[in-house]
C-alpha cells in the first residue's frame, strides 16, 4: 500500500489534529449488542464533524480552524474528514482481508518453498516450546526478494547499523538495526522491517514498540533526505502480518501505520498476502535503480 497523494506533504499541524482527534474519539467503531451495553469492536471509525468539534471542545482546544460559524467544515475540517474516510476504507476493505493467520501463512510459505531453488536457511520465530516455528512471513519475503533480485546481493539479516557514507566516511548511521537491506546496510537503496506476530494473544508492548521503531527509522531517513535535498533517498518499507494481533487487537496501531505512510516516514507498507502482489515489482525497481546508480 502506497500513500494517497491527496494526503501527503501535509503540515505537521494536520497530523497533530489527526492524532489528537483519533486519541479522543477512538479509532474503532463499537458495536452494541443491546441498548446501553458495548459489545465487540467494529470497523475503523470515521468521525463526524460534530464528533471532531466535541472532542476538541472537551480538550479545551479551539474549533474554529475545523468548523465555520455556520457549522460548515473549513478547508482543514473537510481535509480531516476526507483523510479519516480514506484511512478507514484502506484498512477495512484492503488491509484486513490480506492479513493472514498462521495456517494461511504456513500454507503460502510451503507453496513458495516448493517452487524455490533457494538454499537459504529460514529463520525461526522468537517464540518458545511448541510455538517455536519457522518465521513464515519472513521466509515468504526472503524467497520473493531472492527470486526477483536478478542475482544481486542482499542482506536478509543485517547484524550492523545502517550507514550512509560520503567520501568513504560515515555521514549518517541509523540508531537501529533493520530487518533487511538491499544490497547491504552500507549505502543501501532500500531497508525494511518485518513485524509478524502469529502466536501473540494480546497486543503487548513488544508489538507496539515495533510501530515506534519504524517511526524512528522513518524520521531519521526523512532528516537525511532533507539535509541532502533529496540526493540521498533510502527507500523504507514496513511489512506486517497476523490477522488476530493486528486486526482484532491492534487496529489503533494499523491506523498509526497509515498515518506514518502519509507523513512520509514509510514509503510503502505491505499487509500480509499483499507481499505476493507487490514485492516482486518493488524488488525489480530496486535492481533497476541500483544498477542505474552504479
Amino acid at each position: 500500500m502506497i500513500p494517497n497523494p491527496e494526503f501527503t506533504n501535509r503540515p505537521k499541524s494536520f497530523w497533530a489534529h489527526v492524532r489528537t482527534l483519533s486519541q479522543k474519539i477512538g479509532y474503532v467503531e463499537r458495536i452494541t449488542r443491546r441498548k446501553g451495553v458495548i459489545g465487540q469492536a467494529g470497523p475503523i471509525k470515521i468521525p463526524t464533524l460534530a464528533e471532531m468539534t466535541a472532542a476538541l471542545e472537551s480538550l479545551r482546544l479551539n474549533t474554529d480552524q475545523i468548523v465555520s460559524a455556520n457549522a460548515r467544515p473549513t478547508r482543514l475540517g473537510a481535509d480531516l474528514l476526507g483523510y479519516f474516510e480514506h484511512r478507514a476504507a484502506v484498512l477495512n476493505d484492503f488491509a484486513q482481508p490480506r492479513l493472514m493467520n498462521v495456517d494461511q501463512a504456513r500454507g503460502l510459505f510451503e507453496q513458495l518453498q516448493k517452487k524455490s531453488t533457494s538454499k537459504r536457511n529460514v529463520p525461526l520465530n522468537k517464540q518458545g516450546n511448541e510455538k517455536k516455528k519457522p518465521a513464515y512471513f519472513t521466509g515468504i519475503i526472503n524467497m520473493l526478494i531472492e527470486a526477483n533480485a536478478d542475482g544481486m546481493p542482499c542482506d536478509y539479516d543485517p547484524r550492523e547499523l545502517t550507514t550512509i557514507t560520503r567520501s568513504g566516511a560515515p555521514f549518517r548511521t541509523l540508531a537501529r538495526r533493520v530487518d533487511g537491506a538491499f544490497p547491504s546496510p552500507v549505502n543501501p537503496h532500500a531497508v525494511w522491517e518485518i513485524k509478524e506476530y502469529y502466536y501473540t494473544t494480546t497486543f503487548g508492548s513488544r508489538v507496539a514498540d515495533g510501530v515506534y521503531e519504524s517511526l524512528l527509522d522513518g524520521m531519521e531517513l526523512e532528516e537525511l533526505r532533507a539535509e541532502t535535498k533529496g540526493c540521498i533517498d533510502v527507500k523504507h518499507y514496513l511489512m506486517v502480518d497476523a490477522h488476530y494481533t493486528w486486526w482484532i487487537k491492534g487496529r489503533s496501531y494499523l491506523c498509526r501505520i497509515i498515518d506514518m505512510i502519509h507523513m512520509g516516514y514509510v514509503d510503502e507498507v505491505l499487509f500480509g498476502s499483499e507481499v505476493l502482489e507487490r514485492l516482486p515489482d518493488i524488488v525489480k525497481g530496486w535492481v533497476a535503480s541500483a544498477r542505474a546508480r552504479k
